[in-house]
């Protein structure tokens, strides 16, 4: 097993992970949001901070994978001519490392405010509405 394909089985592992803490981060949000009257609890912190992590992880797995693909010679106008190649080599690392720098905005308030504004929750479904968005769905649980 070469060195890639151990990247790959790791950003995959992690990709069930990352679901699994968006989703509790996404209620953890929402609850917080309509149902505390807006006051942070501990919960929110530690899925906002865990959720923040494995974001960065994963960016990291995919940096790697993407720098690996890349000096094996790939043509970029070939990339962005394929709606698929798009998608995994363009589409999927940008929208990620923005939703990581939001989760790592939302991680920074959560953790420093007492209450929680709207601007945080809609920053929040930002970062997991391009989670969503990005995620290969199809590559991950087949079509």
């Amino acid at each position: 097993m070469d060195f890639y394909n151990i990247l790959l089985n790791a950003h995959k592992g992690f990709g069930y992970l990352e679901i699994l803490l968006v989703t509790l981060f996404t209620v953890a949000l929402l609850v917080t949001m309509f149902g505390y009257s807006g006051k942070v609890n501990n919960f929110l912190k530690k899925t906002t901070l865990f959720t923040m992590i494995f974001f960065h992880v994963q960016f990291l797995l995919g940096i790697v994978m993407l720098v690996i693909n890349f000096t094996k010679g790939m043509d970029m106008g070939s990339i962005m001519k394929n709606a698929d190649l798009r998608f995994q080599y363009v589409e999927h690392p940008f929208s990620m490392l923005i939703a990581a720098v939001l989760m790592t905005i939302i991680n920074k308030k959560v953790k420093t405010s007492p209450t929680i504004s709207l601007g945080i929750v809609i920053m929040g479904l930002i970062a997991v509405g391009l989670f969503a968005f990005a995620f290969p769905w199809t590559r991950v649980f087949g079509a």
